[in-house]
């Protein structure tokens, strides 16, 4: 039975359905619960259930998977590598509710909210993964509140939580974890005590590189680039830093105006200081974010709580030399630099020293941190990882 806890925070989470027509909601509600199975094209060997995102197999004719995050990628990856091990795979929602197993299974995968739920229906054969695309709820909930507090604290404004997630008991009634991330993600689910396998998170493929970029002129220019959870990811930190050094230029790339508490209390660093350009959400294959990328050197992404942040690795790929946190999800020591504080004073400084190295070392820089983005984060790599995962689980049971 769904709890009336987690009733109230599907309502909230899906409060915007309420924009749209009857007729939308009643097709929405329908997909909700829907189930899609798919059938491997030699003989089956088993069953596997997937509760992760079932909208990039309900795609019409015509339609391609989205780009807006890389889980629509990861969903027909995980399916397609269960399907080429001679599996069929029924594919729900990870906050489908209402779902009951009616078959035996051979693995199940969430990565969410149905594994504390369904995991004790499944059997003790039956091998639970969970997959994890964000750091311990826990955490991550504690983070942006304490990113919110200290910024009524400086700046005297209590802005909205966006990304609080509702906690779950996942990665204790799993078996296995797969998890996007660093040492950082792992470490708050090292607790539970599960082996943990990671895999490289699928940014959008990107065709363009840094070739012919002037690193002199552009040594002064950087990027904010992220979604919802403005504050979590930290714009308001890196808006503040950039309104006190108006010899560095800053463009704001992300859904801002999503968030109008946010876009009200940095209204004046957002729209009125002469060094910082706010274009909002910017589709990465697109002519604007490759002028974007081809003008600017790095990217500050000084983010409280992720878990394998997808939009930094999209930035490597594009050839920006990345100065973001730890809990960003990604090691960059050997090709940019990780924030250890994330203060105002210590984003300041990083981005005074980088601009201020030899162009030389700043263009090595780029190269690198884009050669190890296309080396290691790819859907040629995921599929890869993921594979031997699953086989290396097989041969674990066995």
């Amino acid at each position: 039975m769904i709890s009336n806890d987690l009733k109230d925070y599907l309502k909230r989470r899906f409060q915007g359905y309420k924009a749209y027509s009857l007729a939308k909601k009643i097709k929405n509600h329908l997909e909700d619960h829907k189930v899609v199975s798919l059938r491997p094209t030699g003989p089956c060997c088993g069953n596997v259930l997937l509760s992760y995102l079932l909208k990039p197999f309900v795609l019409k004719s015509g339609q391609s998977v989205s780009h807006f995050h890389s889980n629509y990628s990861e969903a027909l990856l995980i399916a397609q590598t269960f399907l080429e091990l001679g599996y069929s795979v029924d594919v729900i929602n990870w906050w489908n509710q209402k779902f009951i197993p009616r078959k035996e299974y051979a693995f199940f995968i969430d990565s969410r909210w149905n594994m504390e739920r369904l995991a004790p229906l499944l059997g003790k054969n039956c091998i639970k993964i969970f997959h994890i695309d964000l750091c311990h709820m826990l955490f991550n909930n504690a983070a942006e509140a304490s990113r919110l507090l200290a910024l009524q604290q400086r700046r005297g404004v209590t802005l909205r939580p966006r990304r609080f997630e509702y906690p779950n008991l996942g990665i204790e009634h799993a078996d296995y974890a797969t998890m996007l991330g660093n040492d950082f993600t792992e470490n708050t689910f090292r607790y539970a005590n599960k082996p943990i396998f990671r895999v490289p998170i699928i940014p959008p493929s990107l065709s363009f590189s840094s070739q012919g970029k002037d690193f002199h002129s552009c040594r002064k220019n950087f990027v904010w680039f992220g979604n919802g959870g403005l504050a979590r990811k930290g714009l308001d930190l890196v808006l503040e830093c950039f309104a006190e050094m108006p010899d560095c230029h800053l463009t704001v790339c992300g859904p801002i105006s999503n968030e109008r508490d946010f876009e009200k209390a940095f209204y004046k660093e957002l729209y009125e200081s002469k060094n910082i350009r706010t274009v909002g959400w910017v589709d990465v294959h697109s002519r604007e974010f490759h002028d974007i990328a081809q003008h600017a050197l790095g990217l500050v992404f000084p983010s409280s709580s992720e878990g394998q942040c997808g939009g930094v690795v999209t930035c490597m790929h594009a050839g920006l030399i990345p100065i973001v946190s730890y809990e960003s999800g990604i090691d960059v020591d050997s090709f940019g630099v990780v924030l250890k504080d994330c203060s105002i004073e210590e984003i300041k400084k990083t981005v005074r020293y980088v601009s201020s190295l030899p162009g030389e070392q700043l263009e090595g820089m780029a190269r690198r941190a884009c050669a190890f983005a296309q080396a290691n984060h790819s859907k040629e790599r995921f599929a890869e990882r993921y594979r031997q995962v699953i086989t290396a689980i097989l041969a674990d049971r066995r």
